[in-house]
């Protein structure tokens, strides 16, 4: 009691906005005045830029909506993860390292980049390891862009890029797809219009599935402008017809090219990914990269991935399979899967977007999550992740049912 009675006989004046923060400060037997002012107190004082920017993700996660629906998805088939898994060797990789835990990851990811030096033939200093590649979209959108800086995109195309630059208080510029492919040449001349200095292209794109060769994409080179950087985006091209990969000269400064452990080589959990470029770029990474950043055993379970190219060849030949029956169920359903050089197929719905959203909320109630292009004319379509064979079955019970309440304009519960 004495010290309650201290506290309220003795108040100090209010404190400095900057002061620290006091224990007290919360105590209810502060005097009135004092409550008035702490009310009054607008902290922590965000940046102009972070005051505008609405507070949420770019994607709502999978567990976010089981939580919301209050159960587990039957066929988790809408996030674009390889469900038929990393390799053992890598998953035996990322046990062993468990044990080794206590320490940070190598800061330098040294075994992984002489890994990916000898399977893509280039120099050390050409690679950058990050968090996946959003991670690495983050570095490089703080490198090169700054408040009103110009980037250009596809209208529809991945929206994690389109967050960075946001955050960072680019302009972005947005070109529409040409028939269902992201247009170099479009976002090439926009470029110019607006003396963009960054380009993002999707090779094979997300979330259409569709692609262009990789020597077209380097002939395409001749009209991006001066001081422009493309930023290539190779997430799934493992998964693409020989040839899409562009064959980028590493040394060209107008290219980034950024891959990924998180589609073919299953490993999205662990958040890998990795950037080629000239050795001047890739420098100027660590001068904003979270240098303990990767996780140890990710960086294990990775190099395990790369040195196993065996279960890759093995695993693609299973997307292979799957986009073939995905499109088989869309065909006996009467829709069109469109042609896919990903381990996803676009379905399309045949109506507009909210035709497909409906679709879309029918199957999720049956507990099929997938997803949808959020941009017209793309948002006619539904996007399935390829899986396994008890995945598929799920998806093609339930797509029936759920053609037929998006027809009738009900909902699935309505149709019991």
């Amino acid at each position: 009691m004495r010290c309650h009675a201290s506290l309220a006989n003795s108040v100090p004046p209010p404190p400095h906005r900057n002061a620290p923060f006091h224990p007290f400060v919360a105590s209810p037997l502060l005097p009135l005045a004092h409550l008035r002012y702490l009310a009054g107190m607008k902290t922590p004082r965000y940046t102009p830029l972070a005051q505008s920017l609405p507070s949420t993700v770019p994607f709502v996660g999978p567990e976010t909506q089981e939580r919301a629906r209050g159960g587990a998805f039957a066929a988790r088939l809408g996030a674009n993860e390889n469900i038929f898994g990393p390799s053992p060797k890598a998953i035996k990789a990322m046990q062993d390292a468990c044990t080794e835990i206590w320490k940070y990851g190598d800061a330098e990811n040294h075994e992984l980049i002489q890994a990916l030096t000898t399977l893509h033939g280039v120099a050390p200093h050409n690679i950058m390891v990050g968090e996946g590649i959003d991670g690495l979209l983050g570095y490089l959108v703080r490198l090169l862009v700054g408040p009103g800086d110009a980037v250009v995109t596809s209208a529809g195309a991945y929206p994690t890029f389109n967050y960075h630059v946001a955050g960072f208080g680019g302009t972005l510029h947005m070109v529409p797809y040409k028939h269902d492919h992201e247009d170099p040449a479009s976002l090439f001349a926009k470029a110019a219009e607006v003396d963009a200095k960054l380009v993002y292209l999707a090779n094979p794109d997300n979330p259409m599935g569709s692609w262009h060769r990789g020597a077209d994409i380097v002939a395409a080179l001749d009209l991006l402008p001066e001081g422009t950087l493309l930023l290539l985006d190779e997430a799934y091209v493992e998964c693409a017809p020989e040839g899409t990969a562009a064959p980028v000269d590493i040394n060209d400064p107008r290219v980034i090219r950024m891959r990924t452990f998180s589609k073919a080589y299953g490993m999205a959990g662990a958040r890998v990914g990795y950037a080629l470029a000239e050795a001047g770029l890739i420098s100027a990474f660590n001068k904003v990269r979270n240098h303990f950043g990767m996780n140890r055993a990710a960086q294990a379970g990775a190099l395990a991935a790369v040195l196993d190219q065996d279960w890759l060849a093995h695993v693609l030949g299973e997307i292979s399979t799957a986009r073939d029956r995905i499109a088989k169920i869309a065909a006996e359903n009467g829709l069109t899967a469109l042609p896919s050089a990903t381990n996803f197929v676009a379905i399309d719905c045949g109506q507009d977007g909210a035709f497909a959203k409906s679709v879309l909320d029918a199957l999720v109630a049956q507990g099929v999550f997938v997803r949808m292009p959020f941009a017209a004319p793309q948002n006619r379509c539904i996007r399935v992740s390829c899986g396994p064979d008890a995945a598929l079955t799920a998806f093609a019970d339930a797509l029936p049912k759920a053609l037929s309440a998006a027809r009738s304009g009900q909902t699935i519960s309505e149709q019991v």
